[in-house]
């Protein structure tokens, strides 16, 4: 698959069957997360893998929107590192994209859990604390989101998006 035909059929599942991942296909995603660009090449972000059923079963909990993911076969969280880079959002954010599409790549299909909010602090803190009692991720450490795999146990059909001439400008807004 290309990248543009994962990206046009990339859809956010959450019914996964009950197979394992295996190994190489797991580590192509990570090698995907672990090889996205940061700015100035810096080491700012962490990737973590789980695939214990019981910490997937507990990270459920981290905000009412992830049930999906105690269901999951694996899941990779990413967080950022404020300490290294003022791009650790970016950077964290740009590997969450190349997880996904390496994913579907692979075969897998995935669901994100946003554990960053960057406009509630109260909630973000309660999100990610959970996600670092959870995964032992050190206080440091900014937890962006968790992305569960698995191979589908659905299918959808892909988003339909807003005309491209609405959304998309050339050399300047409103051209």
């Amino acid at each position: 698959m290309d990248v543009l035909e994962a990206i046009k059929n990339r859809r956010e599942i959450t019914r996964y069957l009950d197979r394992e991942i295996d190994k190489e296909v797991l580590e192509a995603v990570v090698d995907a997360t672990y090889f996205a660009p940061t700015g100035n090449n810096l080491p700012s972000k962490d990737i973590i893998v789980i695939t214990d059923p019981e910490k997937l079963v507990a990270l459920k909990d981290t905000t009412p929107f992830m049930p999906w993911i105690a269901d999951a076969k694996a899941a990779v969280a990413i967080t950022g590192r404020p300490d290294i880079s003022k791009y650790w959002l970016q950077d964290s954010s740009i590997a969450a994209g190349y997880c996904w599409l390496a994913a579907v790549e692979q075969g897998l299909v995935g669901a994100f859990g946003a554990i960053y909010h960057a406009e509630d602090v109260e909630e973000s803190e309660k999100r990610e604390n959970h996600a670092r009692k959870v995964l032992a991720i050190p206080e440091d450490r900014r937890v962006v989101a968790i992305i569960g795999l698995g191979y589908p146990a659905e299918t959808k059909p892909p988003k339909k998006h807003i005309p491209k001439e609405d959304m998309v400008h050339y050399d300047s807004f409103g051209d």
